[in-house]
């Protein structure tokens, strides 16, 4: 799995070799510890050895006894030893966000990288992600969880206005664009992260449908628009999720589907409390590699706050 933005300009990689358990531990501390604007995560399998491996990237040069100190208390003293920190090029962090990794498949979408370009079925709706552009492949569970939801709500019906809060680099924009040939609005409080978006779109062929801004959550005047968004995507994290409840509640329609992404299982209650009290109720959940996606739809008769 991966999780987090490309750290501005990463010089240091801590590394670590272990069984599934731990690797899996390990990332999500770690995602849940530090600022993920200047810290990424990855837990993957190496399927030739038989083992997990977890990477951290940092922006900064980290403070190896207190992420030891920091692993020991919360996974294990065994994990805590068998840390190993590297010094890192600019270029391998580029080549390490994608190169090798196999396409990924959730529904009718593949996300792949340039070299698997050739590979996508004419049925499929590719999004290819430029390595060197940011961090945010799909093959982290809560990508794919959104594009599974997506693929699902497209069986039943085809959204007319779709936002994608906190866009990364544009996945589920695209994705969304592709697949509705239709304008789909998205931002991000990162601006590095939008200029990667927005190349990506071009390189997707979508930059006429998907033109990322720099906003805080909704707070930009091309996502106010004057309808409300009947399919709303918002893959960030817990915090920002409930901070943003009475903002996203607002710009959807009566009949919206709202999905949320960015959390471990332990953030679910308290995210679904605070949609709830927007009028907004728990549909469907998705849970890859430790990762819930959930999917919500407004209560029948509860009233709706208009901006």
């Amino acid at each position: 799995m991966l999780e987090g933005l490309t750290p501005k300009n990463p010089t240091h990689v801590m590394r670590l070799n272990s069984d599934e358990r731990t690797a899996r531990a390990v990332a999500d501390i770690v995602m849940e510890t530090f600022d993920p604007n200047e810290t990424a995560a990855a837990a993957f399998e190496n399927e030739a050895e038989g083992r997990w491996g977890t990477e951290v990237y940092f922006a900064d040069a980290p403070d190896e006894e207190a992420m030891r100190a920091l692993i020991r208390e919360t996974v294990s003293e065994h994990a805590a030893r068998a840390l190993t920190f590297e010094t890192i090029a600019e270029k391998d962090w580029v080549k390490a966000s994608l190169d090798g990794l196999s396409i990924v498949e959730a529904g009718r979408f593949r996300v792949h990288g340039a070299h698997d370009r050739n590979r996508i079925g004419v049925n499929s709706i590719g999004i290819e992600i430029e390595a060197a552009l940011a961090f945010g492949t799909g093959h982290h569970g809560t990508t794919r969880g959104c594009l599974l939801m997506l693929d699902h709500i497209l069986k039943r019906r085809r959204p007319r206005h779709v936002i994608d809060i906190g866009t990364g680099t544009g996945v589920l924009a695209i994705a969304a664009a592709h697949a509705l040939r239709a304008a789909v609005a998205s931002g991000d409080i990162d601006p590095v992260t939008v200029d990667a978006a927005r190349s990506n779109a071009e390189l997707n062929r979508a930059s006429a449908f998907v033109r990322p801004v720099v906003a805080k959550g909704v707070s930009h005047p091309a996502l106010m628009m004057s309808h409300h968004y009947d399919f709303v995507f918002a893959n960030i994290l817990a915090r920002p999720l409930i901070r943003l409840a009475p903002s996203i509640a607002k710009i959807a329609s009566p009949d919206a589907d709202i999905v949320l992404s960015g959390l471990l299982a332990h953030d679910v209650p308290g995210v679904v409390n605070a949609y709830g009290l927007q009028g907004w109720h728990l549909q469907k959940r998705i849970n890859l590699d430790g990762w819930a996606t959930l999917l919500l739809h407004r209560v029948a008769g509860h009233p709706l706050k208009r901006m």
